[in-house]
């Protein structure tokens, strides 16, 4: 939809708005205006007001916009709407739907409970600007307070309410389409975020408002689309829409009805098993009773349900459109023959040759401001959609070619089924999406030309603007444009809108002696504006005073990242000795953050002075807050105290210190959290001793919480060791403290490349102890993705390096894991051989849970070889061990291999006790393979007990658990018994089509279940 000119709004309507709309008109909360209010505008105002009218009086009627930034236009001319305080009062007025707001409520609205002691007179030049800019006869002065007088005014949330309200009655009355149609048509109104840059609290309850407003129109009009027969099309709609808002119960109860009528049952149920462990973990509740239900209904295959009103949905969008674009910055200045240029370029796209436009610049120079800019301008000849990505070039951390082109697919409507794995067939698929389409791509910040093909389109049509530091001679065909720093007048002009007119032209020389020491870099300009524009009692000169002292600048200027530093100076030249170490030596961790508590470790500071640090460099813009006790440097930045470090910091022993007390404190940590999970293990006995203390936890689900939200910062800094014998043995300790990370599924790919990086640098050095417990963890990484044959490689390779390291835990874990991988592979002779010297070499040093678990694993070998009475021995021994020790979490893998037996024995309720005990500690210690396979093995006791129905319902939450985790050969497993479960409820064809998936990957694994299927396979096929 083309915005240049305002919103596209319909004629004022005669019909009310419809009951679900929000009220326009609300009144901001706060206090009620006292009686006698001065008036807000003085003699000195209505001169200027009368003086303004003739800008007041153009041609055209106004009109307004809401439903994005709030904008003013006079026939197709742009109004200006001042500062975003200048806004905050318009949006006010606009909102109370031409009803008087006193100053006390504008206050209110604008500031809160603490407005800054000119608040009143701030109200009245905001208004006064406003008469100017709309005219005397629009914004009024009376009852000690202001109003819009704007008759023929057009707001274009007016117009959404109109439009909701006829949608109400035509659907009432039958007419779905045109339902349907006005509804799309309210939805079009909305323009990026709600009041976007408006400040103040009232601002922020309306966003809130006007949101939830959006998506219950949004929820109404998918409602229609199913109820009229469009459930294909709202599919990949409904994808989206849940991954944005995954809580919402309503939008899954559609996406499963659609998934349902589009003949995706078993997708349909994963849906709802997906939200009744979303749910859980995230609220502690069940899905709602329609939710449960449907699924109910679905399960029962209710042919009501896939009845739809016989009835076409025309508007029904055939393909998804994304919109991905960032909002555009309200203050874009200058730039005006880039616009030009680089508009005109993507404008050729259209039924020509594919367009691509690469923008070359340093840091801080403007070129996402710019790419963004012209794409929103140039969206009107890319009508079927827009697509960005942040491609983290500057970082050292680059996004893979073939993730974002996993999020392109999906974006574009592609399910997650159909997404192939490889990096070729991605793009391949990508390329014949876009066939056809005319979309925009954003790729920001790339790395190199290299990272940015695969991403590019490849059909006329399709266009791809590409930001990036270096300049991408190797691009074919790209036109590239080199991205200056601003022009002084353009440079002054920014200042301008951020500072506020009248401090600059009061000061315009020290205004231009600012943006000179800046360099004219946006970036820079953009952050010493800021700070001014935050401190009242500044002048410009004060500010000017403080870059002119080149004692906090670089000694001298020049192209590439030391013009970023330039930029920087201004801060970091101003911080107190204390705060300037805590800027230099907190860029040397790696992560893309750190915790209050890990800073406190950089620095070697208690909690409070650390946070009085951290707060302050906040407040200088060199540190943002990320969350609540979180915080994180700009890419740029980072690298500006990582310079910074190398040239002050003194001695220079102090960085490799501070690196060792953040492995330290990650170690000790992890260390309690591995021995909260896991009490009466042996390994927190024989990790590296550490000299800076971690944290300690009371309950271990603060302590998971912790492992998971350090999960990325912790595995950095395992990656960092490694570049020091100093530190390579912490390192290889603290991944394996936190092998949770691994076995969850949550971060298992992460996880495996930093063990290989470990293992690599211990073979590098010859330690023959750290690569004995890299292959370790690895050996679990494998045997976790289902990968048993180089699980049982490593497994074999740490124990030579354990010997000769003279290290045990390794020598004790490697039999144990091999035993229970030669279980997986049919050699249980071999198992049972591995497990017995993995017993012994554990009870030589002492460690009982781990001996529990050679037990429990020995329990499962001899169930296998059909000495089910020992096997029933054996888990219940290793269970008692497991329970004796308040070891809850492999208490529940002791239970897990008790209910295998019990159920091969027929013990079915006992059975099912255990493993449905297994399940609840899974779940909470969030161990999804564990937690599917429990689910997995209870849908075999629920055949067991001819509870087919039941055994299905496990079966596909078994399979949604599982996704991404496991491997094939367990998915194999749950297919199979999923199969069993559909075929006794009467759905064979689903059954076979299970069958079918699960024999595939048999037969691709060379595993002997490969027979067992095909067994299944010949009645239900002949039948």
């Amino acid at each position: 939809m083309d915005r240049e000119d305002g919103p596209r709004v319909p004629a004022q309507r005669a019909a009310e708005t419809g009951g679900n709309a929000p009220a326009a008109l609300e009144s901001p909360a706060g206090t009620e205006a006292a009686a006698g209010t001065e008036a807000p505008a003085g003699a000195d105002e209505g001169a200027d007001a009368h003086r303004g009218a003739g800008n007041g009086n153009g041609n055209g009627a106004l009109r307004f916009g809401v439903l994005g930034p709030v904008r003013a236009w006079r026939g197709g001319e742009a109004v200006p709407t001042g500062s975003p305080q200048q806004r905050a009062l318009l949006a006010a007025l606009l909102l109370r739907g031409g009803r008087t707001a006193t100053a006390a409520e504008l206050i209110d609205a604008l500031w809160g409970e603490e407005p800054p002691s000119q608040a009143l007179a701030a109200v009245r030049t905001y208004a006064s600007r406003l008469r100017k800019a709309l005219g005397p006869e629009v914004l009024v002065s009376e009852s000690g307070g202001y109003a819009l007088r704007a008759s023929a005014a057009v707001l274009d949330l007016t117009a959404a309410q109109e439009l909701a309200g006829e949608a109400e009655k035509l659907r009432a009355g039958g007419d779905r389409a045109a339902a349907r149609a006005r509804l799309a048509e309210a939805l079009d109104l909305w323009d990026g975020e709600v009041l976007a840059s408006v400040p103040g609290p009232y601002a922020e309850a309306q966003r809130t408002r006007l949101e939830e407003w959006r998506l219950t129109l949004l929820e109404t009009r998918l409602d229609i689309d199913l109820e009229v027969g469009a459930h294909a099309e709202a599919v990949s709609e409904l994808t989206a829409l849940t991954a944005a808002h995954p809580l919402r119960e309503r939008l899954r109860e559609l996406l499963m009805l659609a998934l349902y009528r589009g003949g995706r049952q078993a997708e349909a149920l994963a849906v709802y098993a997906d939200t009744r462990r979303l749910l859980a973990d995230e609220l502690g509740v069940d899905p709602n009773p329609e939710l449960s239900r449907l699924q109910q209904r679905i399960l029962r295959a209710d042919a009501e349900l896939a009845r739809p009103v016989e009835e076409p949905a025309p508007a029904a969008a055939p393909v998804a459109r994304p919109a991905q674009l960032p909002a555009t910055v309200p203050d874009f200045t200058g730039r005006a023959s880039f616009v030009r240029e680089l508009g005109a370029r993507l404008a050729t796209a259209e039924g020509h040759v594919m367009a691509v436009s690469a923008l070359a610049g340093i840091g801080g120079v403007g070129k996402t401001t710019l790419a963004v800019h012209v794409a929103h301008e140039a969206r009107p000849h890319f009508p079927d959609g827009q697509l960005y990505v942040d491609l983290q070039g500057a970082g050292s951390r680059a996004a893979a070619p073939e993730t974002v082109l996993g999020s392109f697919l999906r974006a574009l409507g592609t399910p997650d089924s159909a997404i192939p794995d490889s990096l070729d067939d991605r793009a391949a698929l990508y390329r014949s999406t876009l066939d056809g389409r005319r979309v925009l791509v954003l790729l920001d910040n790339a790395r190199d030309a290299a990272q940015i093909r695969p991403l590019l389109p490849g059909t006329a049509g399709c266009a791809a603007l590409v930001t990036s530091r270096i300049r991408m001679v190797d691009l074919a065909g790209a036109h590239l444009v080199d991205l200056d720093v601003m022009s002084p007048e353009e440079a002054l002009q920014l200042f301008t809108r951020i500072v506020g007119e009248e401090r600059v032209r009061a000061e315009r020389e020290a205004a231009l002696d600012v943006v000179a020491a800046c360099g004219f870099l946006p970036l820079a300009i953009r952050i010493a504006a800021s700070r001014l524009a935050a401190r009242r009692t500044w002048t410009v000169s004060v500010l000017a005073a403080k870059l002119a002292d080149e004692r906090r600048r670089l000694d001298e200027l020049q192209a590439g990242d030391l013009a970023v530093k330039a930029t920087f100076e201004l801060g970091y030249g101003q911080l107190e000795p204390a705060q300037a170490r805590a800027f230099r030596l907190l860029g040397l961790a790696d992560g893309p953050d750190i915790s209050l508590a890990a800073a406190a470790a950089v620095l070697d500071l208690p909690l409070w002075d650390t946070e009085d640090l951290l707060e302050a460099l906040v407040d200088t813009s060199l540190l943002e807050s990320a969350a609540p006790g979180r915080y994180r440097y700009h890419d740029l930045v980072r690298l500006y105290a990582r310079a910074c470090a190398e040239r002050d910091e003194q001695p220079p022993s102090e960085k490799e210190a501070a690196l060792s007390r953040l492995l330290d404190f990650y170690l000790s940590t992890a260390a309690r959290v591995y021995a909260i999970e896991r009490p009466g293990d042996r390994l927190v006995d024989h990790l590296e001793p550490t000299e800076y203390d971690g944290l300690s936890f009371t309950d271990r689900h603060e302590a998971q919480d912790w492992l998971y939200a350090e999960a990325n910062c912790l595995l950095a800094t395992v990656r960092r060791s490694a570049a020091s014998p100093a530190t390579l043995r912490r390192g290889v300790d603290l991944l394996w403290a936190s092998l949770d990370l691994g076995e969850s599924g949550a971060n298992s790919k992460e996880f495996e490349a930093t063990g290989v990086v470990v293992r690599d640098a211990a073979r590098t050095r010859a330690d023959a102890r750290t690569e004995g417990r890299a292959l370790m963890v690895l050996a679990g990484v494998h045997h976790t993705a289902g990968r048993f044959k180089e699980a049982d490689r490593d497994a074999e390779l740490a124990l030579p390096h354990a010997e000769r390291a003279g290290d045990p835990v390794p020598a004790c874990w490697s039999a144990n894991a091999r035993g229970i991988i030669a279980l997986y592979q049919n050699r249980f002779a071999e198992g049972e051989q591995h497990l017995t010297r993995a017993i012994e070499r554990f009870r030589g040093i002492g460690d009982e849970p781990g001996e529990a678990s050679a037990l429990c694993n020995l329990s499962r070998i001899h169930l296998a070889m059909g000495r089910t009475s020992s096997a029933i021995a054996l888990a219940r021994q290793g269970t008692r061990i497991y329970d004796a020790m308040g070891h809850a979490l492999r208490g529940a893998n002791g239970r897990y291999a008790l209910g295998l037996a019990l159920t091969q024995d027929n013990q079915l309720a006992s059975a099912a006790e255990h493993l449905r005990e297994a399940l609840a500690v899974f779940a909470d210690s969030r161990q999804r393979l564990w937690e599917g396979m429990t689910l997995f093995r209870l849908s075999e006791v629920d055949l067991a007990a001819r509870r087919h129905a039941q055994a299905a319902s496990n079966a596909e939450m078994a399979l949604t658990v599982l996704r991404g985790i496991g491997g094939e050969w367990r998915r194999g497993n749950v297919l199979t018994v999923l199969g069993r479960g559909l075929f006794g409820i009467g759905q064979s064809g689903r059954a076979v089509v299970c069958w079918q998936e699960a024999l595939g990957i048999f037969e691709g694994l060379g595993a002997p279940e490969a027979d067992e299927v095909r067994a299944l396979l010949v009645p239900a096929t002949a039948a």
